[in-house]
């Protein structure tokens, strides 16, 4: 038996903490000893049941997970490795790592870099991966610190936490956004050098504006992304990653023909293993990992609850790390 966050839609439904049987485990795959999972804005919608994301019920929620493997019908993985789940449609469509077992694709694996710890990497989590995604596409196009500054929205977020450690480390002056007056301090902790409030970008804007940002790391958008794109120097880049503040885009082709900016959609969920374990890889040398434990809290598993509550509520900066043992 094990005890997993167990999601239900038996005419209505629930999220509770349960006991299962391992047998209940999916076929096929790579089990897990799962040590450390995360809370991630895709899970919070998952457990308050605030968004379509879980495609089948029952389902063992979380879409990150760090553990040895037990099992593997995969040449690629042994029994003793620790390895790193990241998305994959666990979680989703097959069942996640929000519990004490899990048995997962192994596509949706990398070894757990030589020199971080577990608890280090579900600090990272998907939102961390999702971060170096972002600002390896910036830097493949080009920008450097010389290019200009960096736009990073959703700043107190996961994902836009790291993202301006990372631009930070790298070199980067990085301009955080967010909606909380009272994260200033904290942003600056993280390496931004200047914060700005969200609602200078989060209502409608003229196509182009002022040209300010050589890249911008986006995790909310709707009107935040299309503003952000207006005021991106001439060749810049956005990488665009989340949808904290919705699904849609409403802007205007004009910044990508007339200043020729660049927009790149990054999919964590389903990106190539070499990818994943490069941005994993590369994360190990890029993190200080008593910064990064100053931006996460420790929970167990009955907690991810009113966790999940407060992420949709916007009460919560930073990441969750989930101590499934706990």
């Amino acid at each position: 038996m094990f005890k997993a966050v167990y999601l239900t839609r038996d005419g209505r439904f629930e999220a509770r903490l349960a006991d299962l049987d391992e047998a209940m485990l999916p076929a096929g795959g790579v089990s897990l000893r799962v040590e450390y999972s995360t809370l991630n804005y895709k899970d919070a919608l998952a457990l308050t049941d605030s968004g379509p994301v879980v495609r089948q019920f029952p389902m063992v929620a979380g879409v990150d997970a760090v553990g040895t493997v037990l099992e593997s019908d995969s040449l690629d993985f042994a029994p003793g490795e620790k390895v790193i789940l990241n998305g994959w449609g666990c979680g989703e469509a097959s069942w996640g790592g929000l519990a004490q077992r899990a048995r997962v694709p192994a596509e949706g694996l990398v070894r757990l870099p030589s020199g971080m710890g577990a608890r280090d990497a579900m600090a990272l989590g998907t939102a961390g991966y999702t971060a170096m995604l972002c600002v390896l596409a910036l830097k493949k196009h080009g920008l450097t610190p010389d290019t200009g500054p960096v736009l990073v929205t959703g700043a107190t977020g996961g994902v836009g936490s790291v993202a301006v450690m990372l631009l930070a480390k790298l070199g980067f002056d990085v301009v955080a956004v967010t909606g909380k007056p009272d994260a200033v301090a904290y942003l600056r902790t993280l390496g931004a050098i200047e914060v700005i409030e969200r609602v200078d970008l989060s209502t409608a804007g003229k196509p182009l504006q002022k040209e300010r940002w050589a890249g911008v790391v986006d995790s909310v958008g709707s009107h935040v992304l299309a503003n952000a794109c207006a005021q991106v120097r001439r060749d810049g880049a956005v990488a665009a990653c989340g949808l904290a503040g919705g699904m849609d885009f409403p802007a205007t082709v004009a910044p990508f023909i007339l200043r020729g900016v660049t927009l790149y959609g990054i999919d964590s969920v389903y990106a190539p293993r070499a990818q994943r374990q490069e941005a994993w890889d590369l994360l190990t040398g890029l993190i200080d990992p008593a910064l990064l434990a100053s931006t996460s809290t420790k929970i167990g598993l009955a907690d991810t609850f009113a966790a999940a509550a407060d992420i949709i509520a916007g009460r919560h900066r930073g990441r969750f790390v989930v101590d499934v043992n706990r």
